[in-house]
């Protein structure tokens, strides 16, 4: 029979992530309240702002579960011996979420503002800024397990093929871009965003968040090749492609199985389907995690 001792319990893992959380959420919430204007309680809870509430939802989500990731993957006696070089890596880590929502939206998103417009309680903004902050949170956590980086050239290597990603991140999007605009009489996905369609922001978010699922099985399955970027970069491009490519392969191919007789474009983009995408949304994410089971070493 087994007993669950004190003795085996890190409780210097579990205070110091704890206290992690409370300083950024703490951080977090002073900022939302400088962006909004006015105290959050006004916002969220008089104004019924819904669209900040997904959006600082998901911020805390994305710090609480990069933090115990982190937290989780290294060995606990080395955060002991040298507590601030965890809290360097782990600064890194949130850094790096943070400048790849900045990516998406000044450099992906570019046509569309998704502050202003969350500011305006636009749910489908909300949806499509969660979707990519979820998503950037994977992509990182995916790279610190694939490099788990010791110095300047293993962060080199990390800088290198987190712009390589989020490149992919912003292919993908003009893919679907594209997509929409030949099956809608040339509209702009972008401007769409700003109609509030509460689907269309659902099925954003589940590609994004399966895509980045899919990045993560293939930096799971990837060597790492030490310092030598170029090779790594080539590893990043091989398997993360070849993921992204199953993703959709298969998620296209649950979909029709799915539904059919359903024409998923009409009931998403003009008729604001909210289950359809939910629909979608779970058959991308479930993709992603099954490549994850799949192809990881």
């Amino acid at each position: 029979m087994t007993y669950l001792s004190l003795a085996n319990i890190n409780f210097f893992a579990i205070l110091s992530s704890f206290v992690v959380i409370c300083l950024v959420v703490t951080f977090l919430r002073l900022q939302v309240q400088y962006r909004a204007k006015q105290a959050l309680q006004e916002e969220l809870a008089k104004r019924d702002n819904f669209a900040l509430g997904i959006s600082y939802a998901s911020q805390i989500s994305v710090i609480a579960f990069s933090v115990a990731y982190f937290f989780n993957d290294i060995k606990y006696a080395s955060a002991i011996a040298q507590p601030l070089r965890a809290l360097f890596v782990l600064s890194l880590i949130l850094i790096f979420i943070c400048f790849g929502q900045y990516i998406h939206r000044k450099w992906i998103l570019y046509q569309f503002n998704e502050e202003q417009a969350i500011l305006k309680q636009n749910i489908c903004a909300a949806l499509v800024d969660s979707g990519m902050l979820i998503a950037n949170g994977i992509l990182v956590l995916g790279l610190y397990h694939w490099v788990h980086p010791q110095g300047i050239s293993d962060l080199l290597v990390v800088c290198s093929s987190f712009l390589l990603l989020q490149g992919l991140f912003a292919l993908d999007s003009k893919f679907r871009e594209s997509r929409f605009a030949r099956v809608n009489q040339g509209a702009s996905l972008q401007q769409n965003f700003s109609l509030d369609n509460i689907s269309i922001g659902i099925r954003y978010a589940g590609k994004t968040i399966g895509l980045a699922l899919a990045i993560y099985a293939g930096l799971h399955s990837a060597q790492y090749h030490g310092a030598m970027i170029v090779e790594n970069l080539f590893s990043v491009v091989l398997h993360c492609g070849l993921m992204w490519i199953l993703l959709y392969a298969g998620s296209f191919a649950l979909v029709y199985l799915s539904l059919p007789k359903v024409d998923i474009g009409l009931e998403v983009d003009h008729q604001d389907n909210i289950g359809i995408a939910c629909i979608e949304f779970a058959i991308f994410a479930s993709m992603g995690y099954l490549l994850i089971n799949t192809f990881s070493v």
